[in-house]
């Protein structure tokens, strides 16, 4: 039997449903001018965008660049002699396992009251004063002279990133619309395999110097000084929001404005509202948010492990301690560039559950090479190709995936670090996966890390299944809404009526 007539029935009744204010009678003032062409109007968004692109991406990327390289260059000091001179020769590699997770307790901890902080600080200063603070942490790191030391090191390090990479979704969604927002994440996660690559290059440099600086000594004070230089930049050269900033003029700032409020209603100002407060109730109890942590958990235990131990992995193939740190660099490299095309992909499809199932298995088969072929060494190193191109374009997707799927700027606040926090519990597990007791086959790292990675694809696949049956639904139900029409989700966040998921 045909479900016309009870989608008409239901239209009927949604009519009566009281769910916050009718579409075409919020916002109104930021709605584009009657006059004005659909063609002219494009020409400016496209301008405007232009504009950001230069403002926002070169400085957060750069941002992200040495955050990544302060967070992941343990692992190459591992072999420059770090352990043997602060950390007794550790020779069960327990100590040094610590020291690399002592990283994420804080980064974990602060998350969601750290970008909750956030939003009543301008941007530009927050973001700015958090880089300067773990670049003073990471630079300090070179005059640690033992365990107790190197520990603080790394706790400050938490501390300070965790109010920059879970903030970084909800500033990018101030400027870039749903279908924008996927490439822009992809530029600037890419940074990350960039600095994975660049660090073996980095370290290599370093292994032949000539100091009387001990060799990690001096990678700690060359990764960390620009960190600190780049954060006193961002406060000046960062847009703050849209309504505030003064980089725009008033036609500027009202485009900006209706692009900010696309598909879901942001919020008016940096203070918290009462309604909004409740959202970020409904976060804490949102299950999508718990399947983001899920599939974040498995990915950055294999991440994890890669960043801490990749250097330790190659060089069981037989390689020398510098050239397996310049082996480091092509598998970074190649998942930069692959991330890039995938993130594009994406925005054009609108489509990121998909995707991201597929990046989830091809890591997990990644680690099933390794577990599976232990005397080819042609295969392992490709299988760390596999690894590294799976595990970051998958979170490269979902973070796109996840920063317009919130439906309100607060509740995204409060559920875009949540499930980041609960996910990063997967680096703590992965840095405790490849002691050097284990080696060189590291049968239960590679088990461990496989599993959950195809956990993690499972719940992809749970989450956009459901994405994609409720917009079918909301359509039967409501019809279908009007193409980057403003829809207050004031009230309901994601539940409003005529929200649509990204799938």
């Amino acid at each position: 039997m045909s479900s016309l007539p009870q989608c008409q029935d239901a239209i009927s009744r949604g009519a009566d449903e009281k769910d916050g204010p009718k579409v075409e009678e919020s916002l109104v003032e930021y709605a584009p001018s009657s006059t004005q062409t659909e063609a002219s109007r494009a020409e400016e968004e496209r301008r405007l965008v232009r504009k950001l692109d230069k403002r926002i991406l070169p400085i957060i990327c750069a941002m992200y660049f040495f955050a990544y390289l302060d967070r992941t260059n343990l692992g190459n000091a591992r072999l420059q002699g770090l352990p043997e001179d602060t950390l007794h020769g550790d020779p069960t590699g327990v100590l040094f396992d610590w020291v690399n997770s002592a990283f994420y307790f804080p980064y974990v901890l602060c998350q969601v009251p750290a970008i909750l902080l956030s939003k009543l600080c301008p941007p530009r200063i927050w973001l700015g004063c958090v880089a300067v603070g773990w670049g003073l942490c990471s630079t300090l790191m070179a005059a640690a002279f033992n365990f107790s030391g190197l520990m603080v090191a790394r706790i400050g390090l938490g501390v300070f990133e965790a109010g920059f990479s879970p903030g970084f979704p909800l500033y990018f969604g101030l400027f870039y619309t749903r279908e924008e927002i996927g490439m822009r994440v992809a530029w600037w996660f890419a940074f990350a395999e960039i600095a994975g690559a660049l660090s073996g290059l980095i370290a290599f440099g370093i292994q032949h110097a000539h100091t009387s600086v001990a060799n990690w000594r001096l990678l700690f004070i060359i990764e960390g000084i620009p960190t600190i230089l780049l954060g006193l930049c961002a406060m000046v050269i960062l847009p703050n929001r849209p309504e505030e900033t003064s980089l725009f003029n008033e036609k500027e700032r009202e485009i900006a404005i209706d692009r900010m409020n696309r598909g879901a209603k942001a919020d008016v100002g940096r203070m918290l509202q009462r309604s909004e407060l409740d959202h970020i109730k409904v976060a804490f109890k949102d299950w999508k948010v718990y399947a983001g942590a899920i599939m974040y958990f498995g990915l950055n235990c294999a991440t994890a492990g890669i960043t801490g131990f990749l250097p330790t992995i190659i060089k069981t193939f037989g390689f020398t301690d510098a050239l397996a740190q310049l082996l480091t660099v092509p598998p970074y490299a190649v998942a930069a560039v692959c991330l890039c095309l995938l993130s594009y992909a994406s925005d054009r499809l609108q489509d990121r559950g998909s995707l991201t199932v597929g990046s989830c298995i091809l890591a997990g088969i990644g680690y099933v090479l390794l577990l599976a072929v232990p005397s080819n060494n042609h295969v392992r190193y490709f299988a760390t190709f596999c690894i590294t191109i799976g595990a970051y374009c998958a979170i490269g997707l979902i973070i796109s995936w996840y920063a317009h799927n919130f439906g309100s700027e607060t509740k995204k606040a409060a559920g875009t670090p949540l499930y980041m926090s609960l996910g990063q519990g997967g680096s703590i597990l992965g840095s405790h996966l490849f002691p050097s007791t284990q080696g060189p086959r590291y049968i239960k790292g590679f088990a461990v890390t496989a599993a959950l990675l195809f956990l993690a694809a499972l719940s992809a696949l749970v989450l956009t299944v459901y994405y994609r049956r409720e917009n079918k639904r909301r359509d039967c139900l409501y019809g279908e809404p009007t193409k980057n029409g403003i829809v207050d989700t004031s009230v309901l966040a994601d539940e409003a009526k005529d929200f649509r998921y990204t799938p």
